[in-house]
């Protein structure tokens, strides 16, 4: 158990610095305390589950994605709601970013 709070709290810490947000604005953001946000990424409490779906919700994830590191079809819905607001040149020129990414990674593992 204790393996798998650490792992929901390097999630939640590597999704809340990804959005540039302090322990404090997404304690706020998700209506819990900075204290409940500090313990979670500690890896020393587990959520309540109405603090895991407050928190997945302000971090903009699914609840399997925080829990289990998992992307499900509602983590896709939230990224293609966000490509939806892009000319189709913007759309093409992040086509070729990703997948430019992907054939670094590929390359990564191949070494």
């Amino acid at each position: 158990m204790d393996d798998l709070l650490i792992q929901i709290g390097k999630r939640l810490l590597e999704r809340r610095k990804h959005l540039r947000l302090t322990q404090e604005e997404l304690a706020e953001k998700a209506d819990v305390t900075p204290q409940t946000i500090s313990t979670a990424e500690l890896g020393r409490k587990a959520l309540r589950p109405e603090n895991i779906i407050r928190i997945s919700t302000a971090l903009e994830v699914s609840t399997d994605y925080l829990l289990l590191g998992t992307i499900t079809e509602s983590d896709y819905a939230v990224q293609n709601e966000k490509y939806s607001v892009l000319t189709p040149s913007q759309y093409r020129h992040l086509e070729n970013i990703v997948d430019s990414y992907i054939a670094a990674i590929y390359d990564e593992r191949k070494a």
